[in-house]
């Protein structure tokens, strides 16, 4: 090993040096090295600027250590949630042979027992599996925020639920472990984008369960006009400005073409906003995320649609937000119906906005 190490170029020694894992992790350690002679994603630096520019004034000084964190994917961690149609006793003892723990407490205001995701402290990536038809995958991989706007969404058994933007799957298999729906709609406006999610849903639900679900290519944005008030919840994964996904561009006219078009994003977040709160019934609720920092994606989305629509209120998520910030690192000062959790060393989740209101 330390031979290896010695023969790595000087840029892998230093990357090695400033590991984002516990100091001395050889797991890590090993990983880097595995990697060299690989390709290695490249940061775009056109994006890179922008953000630096964007964020350095919203965030401040939090800023330079979530750029550390999402500038180096070596770094970055993935949960494990378990699939309860496929249970595996060996796969829990496994995930606990590796380190492996519950992310989740008991003291969380809304936990279905059947929902179980594991973390690590160490970065890396549990196998995933592959595709086989006729057999249900055991588990998800997945940023851990991910969970939190299903958690925030409080799924009872027998609700109408409408996933609007649904692709890759995620959230729509992380309800489904969550509580037994009296009708799920998975919208993906996409069509490559809704094959994907077809075959995420397929993999992981039972066919019984399926035939609860409707799998749908519609506009967001039409779905509170062609549905008015039909569902209990919506969960409204928005289209952003996805900030780790972004920063490793390998197409530089195309990712200056997106910063361009970044400006238009928080009016489309608005339109389908709007019409998922169309779509639900009076007493209704709606979770709204993104994967990005922005303000103007978040915060500033929510504030317009409080100002304008007389008939919705905002959500005290504050009970989440102070459980779970043992394991995420949260902005603070934020307003008590939301919560945006910041990529951080060892706790490399997000970025990941979450808000939730009401309409009466």
């Amino acid at each position: 090993m330390r031979r290896r190490l010695l023969r790595a170029p000087a840029r892998l020694r230093r990357q090695l040096a400033a590991s984002c894992g516990p100091r001395g992790a050889p797991s890590l350690a090993q990983e880097r090295l595995k990697s060299e002679g690989k390709p290695q994603k490249q940061i775009c630096q056109v994006v890179l600027d922008h953000f630096e520019k964007q964020y350095m004034k919203e965030l401040g000084e939090a800023w330079s250590t979530v750029r550390e964190v999402l500038t180096s994917p070596l770094c970055w961690q993935y949960a494990v949630l378990l699939n309860k149609f496929s249970f595996s006793s060996e796969l829990k003892n496994n995930l606990r042979l590796k380190g492996y723990r519950s992310l989740f407490q008991e003291t969380l205001p809304y936990l279905p027992g059947s929902l179980k995701c594991y973390i690590s402290r160490t970065p890396g990536r549990f196998p995933a599996q592959k595709h086989q038809i006729g057999k249900l995958k055991e588990y998800y991989l997945l940023n851990a925020a991910s969970l939190l706007p299903v958690l925030a969404l409080e799924i009872k058994d027998g609700e109408r639920i409408l996933d609007m933007c649904a692709a890759p799957g995620g959230k729509s298999i992380a309800m489904l472990q969550c509580a037994w729906p009296g009708h799920l709609r998975c919208n993906e406006y996409d069509s490559l984008r809704s094959r994907w999610l077809k075959q995420t849903l397929e993999s992981f639900i039972p066919e019984p369960l399926m035939n609860l679900i409707t799998l749908s290519e519609l506009d967001g944005r039409q779905m509170g006009d062609l549905y008015p008030e039909l569902y209990d919840k919506v969960l409204l994964d928005a289209p952003c400005s996805n900030d780790r996904s972004w920063l490793f561009s390998s197409d530089i006219q195309q990712a200056t073409l997106r910063l361009i078009q970044r400006k238009e994003l928080s009016a489309l977040q608005v339109q389908l906003l709007r019409s998922a709160i169309k779509a639900l019934c009076p007493g209704g609720s709606v979770v709204y995320s993104t994967c990005t920092l922005s303000k103007a994606e978040n915060s500033d989305v929510i504030s317009h649609i409080l100002n304008s629509c007389s008939n919705v209120l905002p959500v005290d998520i504050s009970e989440l937000a102070n459980v779970i910030s043992d394991e995420f690192t949260l902005v603070a000062g934020v307003q008590p119906h939301e919560l945006l959790v910041l990529p951080a060393r060892g706790k490399a989740w997000g970025p990941m906005y979450v808000a939730k209101l009401k309409k009466t």
